[in-house]
């Protein structure tokens, strides 16, 4: 386990505190509509930190073609249809290119500025020259606006507890997922970021800001620096 990070609850939990069987059962939402709506049809994805394959799986019912990277094998082994690479990000070197490199799930808030300095440079170094990494950073209330919760439409209950400062910026935050028949816990450590601050850290990876996709700006076209 990675210092910092914890989960508790049924079935394997990987390095970062997440547990398989709870992503196995967390419905996809929009992800798959803003990620088609902003890179070309049938594009080549790498999907960095792909868990189990909750979006995996829609992208490659609209056609993309995804190559699905994670941490932890217990969670690839739910992957189908996709090629699977068992490796933390930040270590990521295939060689290659891709139309699309995307970060999601606000990996790109990790609480080490060094292992965020080693996805966004993972994404840099396996973006195409003419392609685009699409990227998922936190809301700007998620570490202000707690406790929160949220009742999905299928029966669960997603709450997040509470962030407690540890020092140098970083929070450690704690989220609570209710099943009717099962309940998960997840402690980790975030750092808040500003809108200034991503980009800033986007420039020191080599990549820009092409346009923010949603309203809320958590979801980012960035293009590389030639």
């Amino acid at each position: 386990m990675r210092e910092g990070y914890e989960g508790t609850g049924p079935g394997a939990i990987t390095p970062d505190g997440c547990a398989v069987e709870l992503y196995a059962r967390l419905p996809v939402g929009d992800e798959p509509d803003i990620i088609a709506g902003a890179v070309p049809a049938g594009a080549h994805i790498l999907e960095l930190g792909s868990g189990v394959g909750r979006v995996t799986h829609p992208l490659l019912e609209r056609g993309f073609t995804v190559t699905a990277v994670d941490e932890s094998a217990e969670m690839l082994e739910r992957v189908r249809g996709a090629r699977t690479i068992c490796t933390p990000i930040e270590r990521l070197d295939l060689g290659e290119t891709f139309d699309v490199v995307m970060l999601a799930s606000f990996l790109v808030h990790a609480g080490d500025a060094e292992v965020r300095r080693g996805l966004l440079n993972t994404c840099r170094r396996h973006v195409a020259d003419d392609g685009c990494v699409l990227i998922q950073r936190e809301g700007e209330d998620y570490h202000t606006n707690l406790p929160r919760e949220r009742v999905d439409p299928s029966g669960f209950t997603v709450r997040m507890v509470s962030a407690e400062p540890v020092g140098d910026g970083v929070n450690s935050v704690r989220a609570e997922y209710v099943f009717p028949d099962a309940a998960w816990t997840q402690t980790f450590l975030a750092r808040p970021l500003t809108r200034e601050a991503f980009e800033g850290a986007l420039a020191e990876a080599g990549l820009t800001v092409d346009r923010y996709l949603t309203d809320d700006g958590t979801w980012v076209r960035a293009l590389p620096v030639p």
